[in-house]
């Protein structure tokens, strides 16, 4: 599944993000201070890497976040340990882990925007139009 969401990258324009960076999805992680240093688009992937004999992965609602009530999960991505999620709306996103995890800081909040515009180059001398040019009087 990796490989395939690295193949779609190119496609998307999304970057693949290793959530909590170096450790991933683990205990002693502020995910909280992780995010915050982040700005999340659409088309990116978030990347959790992790060991799924302890941990989970679910996408929740606002309050299931708050609380950690892990019970009415809207998706879970838990697969095999290293596993991926497309952010595909501009919108909010809660994840957490299952099985009391989630009271030891293994959950994640992230504001996820609208692609920013292309940039495009400067124009050059070539295709500027002079509106001061003289013009001949023929």
């Amino acid at each position: 599944m990796v490989l395939l969401a690295a193949a779609m990258l190119p496609c998307t324009g999304g970057a693949l993000i290793k959530v909590g960076g170096k450790p991933g999805w683990a205990l002693n992680v502020n995910y909280t201070d992780w995010a915050t240093h982040r700005h999340f688009y659409v088309g990116d992937w978030l990347y959790f890497v992790f060991d799924k004999r302890y941990y989970t992965v679910l996408e929740v609602n606002e309050t299931n976040y708050e609380q950690c009530r892990d019970s009415e999960f809207i998706k879970n991505i838990t697969r095999g340990g290293r596993d991926v999620f497309n952010l595909t709306e501009s919108r909010d996103y809660y994840f957490l882990s299952s099985g009391g995890y989630c009271f030891h800081g293994m959950k994640l909040a992230i504001h996820v925007n609208n692609q920013l515009p292309p940039i495009y180059p400067p124009p050059s001398k070539n295709n500027v139009i002079n509106d001061a040019s003289p013009q001949s009087n023929g």
